[in-house]
């Protein structure tokens, strides 16, 4: 099913907007633009229409024109009244740039000057034109402008409101002359939506924030492709407008996404498929597409596509954190993420819902998303995903040293966590989960596991050295949280910061 409907595209450049029509099937968004162009007949002119307009005593040459060199854009015709002159040559179109006046170009001529031809150019005018398929948004009829009667009486004209009636000059008839027609074997135009540019929307993204800052568009949005293609800034009339289409264009992409996601995992290994595939960019570098997916037992960062890795990491070493949760107005936008890496927990984009994925070696990635509900899907399918892969893992060792022994320690599902020798395979030291009471470490590479004894009751002090010591810690966080999930059904979502802030919202 195809949807279609009218939108401004937005140049920043120029900051005009321009009319457009949507046109969103289910693979493709289609901008398309209005041309004049030849239905019947034959064409000479190509792109130049040359009419010839009969001066009429009431209603003059029947148009009204706006814009001027002096606005650096050409003079348009923005008005086409109803049988009269223009109208009835069937060959003119609001939207017309006048190139040509009794052949005086007129393409760098102001407002004035042009008014000034056509109103002394006598009975018979003779016009070439070419359509404007880009004509700025202050060349259309503000609400309110001058009309005919205004202009006529006042005498005056202005390239931001329309020259009409005084346009008409002193006409020498006594009678009223023949109607403009146009002539049997001339061709005959029609205005058309044309298709100017389609961006596919398999694994495409969108964005609401203007390009380098935090600060949303009001109604407005762009779509890109994954090759970078840009549907450029699409503008829409009003809230409800701008998130139909949103909605439209997420769904068609989240749905191809998935195809993808499908296509893909034919190719892969059980252990190796794509469980959740997710957008995002280089914080505060370059807009590249990617994707991510959290497999059996890595997360993978990906860029372009699902082949060549740029980061992998266990999950059972992964810690998910919700970074900034702003109670601002939710959003209709699908997830659109912002990736970086950064020592500090401070981001510069202000953007309302963030998350970090905390790594190995005290290292972070940073995510944005724009819905309340996208923060809490995710937070909540890290943790399951996490806490699956510590059941399938069922346990970690990691090498370590304390006084000069290298030792062995071990993480275990059921077990909890033991000590050993890493020559002997000596037990030096085993607890439980729920032994543990507390920790603390050097930021470094030192870590103080604080045990209480089943028997005393005492709290005892194990210290050990490890050489990625960020990487041992969050696994015993996912270790922990796994056991407890594994008894408690609940668990994940009374943990649950985003769902938290969601529902007080």
């Amino acid at each position: 099913q195809t949807k279609t409907g009218i939108a401004l595209l937005y140049d920043e450049v120029s900051e005009n907007a321009y009319d457009i029509r949507l046109k969103l099937s289910k693979e493709v968004l289609t901008i398309q633009k209005q041309d004049v162009i030849c239905v019947s007949g034959s064409d000479h002119s190509a792109n130049h229409r040359t009419v010839t307009l009969r001066r009429q005593p009431v209603g003059g040459l029947g148009l009204s024109i706006k814009g001027g060199a002096e606005h650096k854009v050409p003079v348009v015709i923005s008005k086409i009244f109803k049988d009269q002159a223009a109208d009835q040559t069937g060959m003119l179109f609001i939207g017309d740039a006048i190139i040509q006046v009794n052949g005086i170009n007129v393409e760098s001529a102001t407002h004035e000057e042009v008014v000034h031809l056509l109103r002394n150019a006598g009975d018979e005018v003779t016009i070439t034109v070419q359509y404007l398929r880009d004509a700025p948004s202050f060349l259309k009829l503000p609400l309110g402008s001058p009309g005919p009667s205004s202009d006529h009486s006042s005498g005056a004209s202005s390239p931001l409101f329309d020259s009409g009636l005084h346009l008409n000059g002193n006409s020498t008839n006594t009678a009223p002359s023949s109607p403009s027609s146009p002539i049997a074997n001339e061709p005959k135009y029609e205005k058309h939506w044309l298709d100017t540019l389609s961006v596919p929307l398999s694994m495409a993204r969108i964005s609401r924030y203007k390009a380098g800052t935090d600060k949303l568009r009001s109604n407005a949005f762009e779509v890109l492709a994954l090759d970078g293609v840009s549907t450029g800034i699409l503008q829409f009339y009003t809230a409800q407008e701008s998130a139909d289409w949103l909605r439209a264009i997420s769904t068609n992409i989240s749905d191809l996404t998935l195809q993808n996601m499908k296509m893909a995992n034919k190719c892969c290994s059980p252990s190796d498929q794509v469980r959740l595939p997710l957008y995002c960019q280089f914080f505060s570098i370059l807009v590249i597409a990617l994707t991510c997916k959290i497999c059996r037992a890595y997360i993978h960062i990906y860029t372009l596509d699902w082949v060549r890795a740029e980061k992998i990491y266990n999950l059972c070493e992964v810690l998910f954190k919700i970074h900034k949760l702003w109670l601002a107005d939710d959003c209709w936008l699908q997830a659109n993420l912002y990736l970086g890496i950064h020592q500090d927990f401070e981001l510069e984009d202000q953007r309302p819902y963030c998350f970090s994925v905390m790594v190995g070696h005290g290292k972070s990635h940073y995510f944005n998303v724009e819905l309340g509900s996208e923060l809490a899907m995710w937070e909540k399918s890290f943790q399951r995903a996490i806490f699956l892969e510590v059941q399938r893992t069922g346990s970690k060792t990691y090498m370590c040293s304390w006084q000069g022994d290298t030792l062995c320690f071990t993480v275990d599902f059921a077990l909890g966590f033991t000590c050993f020798d890493s020559k002997t395979k000596n037990v030096l030291w085993r607890f439980k989960f729920s032994q543990l009471k507390g920790s603390s470490d050097d930021g470094k590479t030192r870590v103080k596991l604080l045990f209480q004894n089943l028997d005393t009751k005492q709290i005892e002090t194990k210290e050990l050295e490890f050489q990625d010591l960020t990487a041992v810690l969050h696994c015993i966080h996912s270790f922990i949280a796994a056991k407890v999930a594994s008894v408690d059904p609940l668990f994940i979502d009374s943990q649950s910061i985003a769902r938290k802030y969601m529902y007080s919202n």
